[in-house]
């Protein structure tokens, strides 16, 4: 079908589902997480034709291991996949809430209401389960949206695509179109021109594709480009908590974008070696000259450099960063506070492991991507981030002439919701 007619398709989708109620949605995202399972078995011979194909390329080396762990869809991520939309389904209704009752005067209230974004657009690379995730969490929030999947996935998101597809069908009064996917190059520059149809494009991918998608569109773009994580050990930290929190946080999934990528130490944490050797015997190679403090390895291999204060990490991770999710390991609340406040990230932590920054992990379900954005929404997207809002302001007669002239005055007093 020609790209036009599936974001028009789309756009009339996203008008009727804003429309429908919350037993609705949820109806029709335990419809897919039941589908899902009963399909597991067909998932994963497509997704095993992938792997099958990619193999190659990783032997190549024209892609890399940390790609290929991504587009493994093994039982554990089918297992927190559809658990992820059966969660989704007992979150509560993000649309219709009432955030802001102002009375502007006697019988002229304006409301601030929760409503859907509209149409979302979402490429993304490797990650079949992204299909899932975003599915339920557009569905949950009342949006429609167009899937554009990595072509090293194609088989698995095709047959998921199907699963989630027969699910809704089964679903009385469920708006049709409300999930699309396409599957060509030439449909990504279409989807980035279709500005009059889409509301949001979220890419989930490596930096050159977060690049590309902010260089080539005029619609609004949610998303990170880089994961260069960070955990500076300060000074008073307890070793066995370090070696806990590091090792989790490189070797748990080391292509994850919110594992660390760069171990910054204080000078005087007392216990330097120890820590670099249980580092190592935990399989992770330190690089101590890195050649780019900004690289994300997605592997393990950690950047590393002692730093003499405080300041001096917080001023390494806000120049090298990207704003995605740093940590600090200390017994000196005072200093974790420093940190939490000065380090400029969507997520910054103390005494945890970077691997958190996860929207299942935050109670959100599921997520649509983490941004390092400061507008809209920041760190893991969830429901919340696919809403927006608008005013409805209901009166009496009121005209601003009597406002103007001084006939009437404005009370601005917020009322209970």
């Amino acid at each position: 079908m020609d790209f036009l007619k599936i974001a028009q398709a789309a756009k009339v989708a996203s008008l009727e589902i804003a429309n429908t109620e919350t037993n609705l949605r949820n109806k029709a995202l335990l419809k897919i997480a039941d589908e899902l399972e009963a399909c597991k078995d067909e998932i994963f011979e497509a997704n095993k034709a992938d792997l099958n194909a990619s193999a190659k390329f990783v032997e190549w080396g024209e892609m890399p291991k940390s790609v290929f762990n991504r587009l493994k869809l093994d039982n554990n991520k089918m297992r927190d996949m559809i658990q992820g939309i059966r969660d989704v389904a007992q979150l509560p209704d993000p649309i219709n809430h009432k955030l802001l009752v102002r009375e502007l005067d006697k019988d002229l209230i304006l409301y601030k209401i929760s409503c859907p974004i509209g149409v979302l657009g979402i490429i993304f690379e490797a990650r079949p389960d992204v299909i899932a995730q975003i599915s339920a969490l557009a569905i949950k929030s009342a949006n429609a949206v167009i899937l554009k999947g990595g072509k090293e996935a194609k088989n698995t998101n095709k047959k998921i695509y199907e699963v989630i597809t027969k699910a809704l069908a089964k679903v009385k009064k469920f708006p049709k179109n409300v999930i699309q996917q396409v599957y060509t190059r030439e449909d990504v520059g279409k989807m980035l021109d279709c500005d009059k149809y889409i509301n949001l494009v979220i890419p989930r991918g490596g930096n050159s594709l977060v690049k590309f998608i902010k260089e080539n569109t005029k619609i609004p773009v949610l998303g990170h480009a880089d994961g260069i994580c960070h955990i500076f050990v300060d000074e008073s930290a307890d070793l066995e908590m370090a070696e806990k929190i590091i090792i989790d946080a490189k070797t748990q999934y080391p292509s994850a974008c919110n594992s660390v990528e760069t171990l910054l130490i204080h000078g005087n944490f007392p216990y330097k070696e120890k820590l670099l050797a249980a580092l190592q015997l935990a399989e992770i190679k330190l690089n101590f000259k890195p050649d780019n403090w900004a690289f994300e390895y997605g592997d393990k291999i950690l950047a590393f450099k002692y730093v003499d204060t405080i300041e001096e990490a917080i001023q390494h991770i806000n120049t090298y960063g990207s704003g995605h999710t740093d940590c600090i390991i200390t017994r000196d609340a005072a200093n974790g506070e420093k940190f939490m406040n000065k380090v400029d990230s969507a997520g910054v932590y103390m005494n945890a492991s970077t691997r958190f920054a996860d929207g299942f992990r935050y109670g959100f379900g599921a997520e649509v991507g983490i941004s390092t954005n400061k507008t809209h929404a920041r760190g893991p997207v969830g429901l919340e981030g696919l809403t927006i809002y608008k005013y409805k302001l209901i009166g009496s007669g009121q005209i601003v002439a009597d406002y103007v002239n001084g006939d009437r005055k404005f009370t601005h007093k917020d009322l209970k919701h």
